[in-house]
């Protein structure tokens, strides 16, 4: 599965009104592994930045002026995008601008060249309802560190957001995976490779002791976030699902 941890930066806030991508960046992920194969540029926006946007990236006119616009780099980019589930915090920010850049030099929107997006800031949402999800939080709650990251860049981010994507979505399958990639290759000396098909998982089912415990940890995150937590949503499509028509 090939998927791009994908973030701009832009001269403003609306690309309704003008604003326009000043720098891309794209980190590859080829079933879930950084492939280093990564994709970068800086735009020429024919116009100054915002200033409160200015005060974020740091990227100004003078610095842009030599750089290429969007239309000498549409078609690479496209190309690299192509097919690719994206991966972004706040989608619709960095979508919307993208898919005006491209219908300003008669280009299909993204969704109709990608294989889907995900958006990293909803899922972080319902992973920590009612808590700071802003990236630079996530880098925090993960123990990723950004010190290095004083104004906001496109590629950094995206390198970021890169480790916070595998970070939050790594499960039992995804450990099992990475554990059976790192295994020898087979030969003398060395553990045979374990096929996925012949690997028996144990199915441990909670006595009612464990799930009443449950339950209570359920309650209390309800509390605590004024409403139903994403754990007992995720629990009721759970028992739905085992139940069956």
């Amino acid at each position: 599965m090939r998927q791009l941890v994908l973030d701009t930066e832009t001269t403003g806030l609306n690309a309704r009104t003008g604003d326009r991508i000043i720098e891309i960046g794209c980190v590859e992920l080829v079933n879930r592994r950084l492939t280093g194969n990564n994709l970068h540029f800086y735009v020429n926006p024919g116009r100054d930045s915002d200033p409160g946007a200015l005060a974020v990236h740091g990227l100004t006119t003078e610095f842009l002026s030599d750089k290429p616009k969007f239309a000498d780099i549409a078609a690479e980019l496209r190309d690299f995008v192509a097919g690719a589930e994206l991966i972004i915090h706040n989608a619709p920010f960095d979508v919307g601008f993208m898919d005006v850049e491209f219908g300003l030099v008669g280009m299909s929107g993204v969704k109709e060249v990608c294989a889907g997006v995900i958006d990293t800031l909803v899922q972080a949402k319902q992973m920590f309802p009612g808590k700071r999800n802003s990236l630079d939080a996530l880098c925090d709650r993960f123990g990723i560190s950004n010190a290095h990251r004083t104004l906001h860049g496109a590629l950094l981010d995206s390198e970021l957001l890169a480790e916070v994507y595998l970070a939050m979505t790594r499960g039992q399958e995804s450990l099992v995976i990475d554990m059976l990639g790192e295994m020898p290759a087979t030969g003398e000396g060395h553990a045979p490779r374990i096929s996925l098909d012949d690997l028996q998982l144990p199915v441990l089912a909670a006595s009612e002791e464990e799930l009443s415990a449950h339950l209570a940890v359920l309650d209390d995150l309800d509390k605590a976030v004024k409403g139903t937590s994403v754990w007992r949503i995720e629990t009721v499509i759970a028992v739905e699902v085992a139940a069956g028509p």
